[in-house]
């Protein structure tokens, strides 16, 4: 296992992150039932063994089955008898935890509230990366921060993130911390995939500029990487995307990757799964990849991508059959760039 900074801070955390949204054994978890509905016992086993192979980082929201997956994570860290030092716990905010209107949002009411909730459901008077989960259309930017900012200064939040927003707002709120002596967003967590690169357009220039570290939700497209699936199939009775076809995918493009990834796969004697992972785990903007497990036989095989090297062939066959389609001004930008690159002299 490889650890990297969180961001550009002084924290690190191990190359797998440990996804929480198949925690939940309540009655009022909704539609995260269909992703997964494992209650303390099974949430212990899963824990222990990613902790075990030296994974440090664990992620939840406070919205997964509302509220349940928090309260599993943080009695399974008591139940293991983890020190709270030696793992980094995030959790996000901003998805709808009531029926009133502001039971929801990255407004600085919702935050003030929520954080607490969030504490005595973890049971820990500190959250190590707290994200704003979701773009908030109607919440100020600087309120947003500002709230974050008390957060830290009271000791409740140590790092902040966020998730799901585009690049032009993640760099407006970059800008404004500076400005207003604000903490920053250290982290983004994002949908990434061989099948789904879009993220590579405008995203990963802008982590890479501002040294954000990526944390990667659904590295396996909702499962449709897991090599379960195929045209005409919808994969095995009780596979997640069966009952949540989630993140949307041009289902043709994936095929055709897993059809690669399945050659790959089987000249290195391992999973679908895995190629797609350490494909993703050779790429420079990761930091994390979170995964989630339903059983310790899936985690296991997930976990196991951190040993599996791609040769420089592998990972531009890869490249090439998952590349996204010319967009503009990417490919304006690719046919005039060399203009500026200056060239050697050749004398006459």
């Amino acid at each position: 296992m490889k650890y990297n900074q969180l961001g550009r801070t002084g924290l690190f955390v191990s190359e797998i992150c440990l996804g929480a949204m198949t925690f939940g054994d309540n009655a009022e978890a909704g539609p995260w039932k269909a992703i997964g509905a494992l209650g303390q016992g099974d949430v212990d086993q899963v824990i222990g063994r990613a902790l075990g192979a030296g994974v440090n980082f664990i992620d939840t929201a406070d919205v997964y089955a509302f509220g349940r997956s928090e309260e599993l994570v943080g009695q399974s860290l008591k139940n293991l008898g983890v020190a709270r030092a030696d793992v980094v716990i995030a959790t996000k905010v901003t998805g709808p935890m009531g029926p009133q209107p502001n039971n929801r949002g990255a407004s600085r009411g919702h935050i003030m509230d929520s954080i607490h909730g969030s504490l005595k459901r973890l049971q820990t008077d500190h959250i190590d990366l707290y994200q704003i989960h979701a773009n908030d259309p109607v919440t100020p930017v600087e309120e947003t921060l500002r709230a974050l900012d008390d957060l830290i200064s009271q000791g409740l939040v140590r790092y902040i993130g966020v998730s799901n927003w585009r690049a032009w707002k993640i760099a407006k709120a970059l800008g404004l911390s500076e400005a207003k002596g604000y903490a920053r967003f250290e982290t983004l967590q994002a949908y990434y995939s061989i099948a789904g690169r879009d993220l590579e357009r405008e995203l990963v220039p802008m982590l890479s500029a501002e040294k954000l570290g990526l944390m990667v939700w659904s590295p396996l497209a909702g499962g449709l990487l897991s090599g379960k699936y195929g045209p005409g199939s919808n994969g095995p009775e009780g596979a997640r995307r069966t009952g949540f076809d989630f993140p949307p995918v041009d289902t043709d493009r994936g095929w055709t990757c897993i059809d690669v990834m399945r050659e790959i796969g089987n000249a290195h004697g391992v999973s679908v799964a895995r190629v797609a992972l350490a494909w993703l785990l050779a790429k420079p903007a990761v930091m994390s990849i979170i995964i989630g497990a339903k059983t310790v036989a899936q985690l296991d095989d997930n976990l196991a991508a951190t040993t599996l090297t791609l040769t420089a062939d592998e990972m531009a066959r890869l490249d090439a059959v998952s590349a996204l389609p010319p967009e503009y001004p990417g490919w304006m930008e690719t046919m005039l760039e060399g203009a500026r690159i200056p060239q050697p002299f050749v004398p006459d």
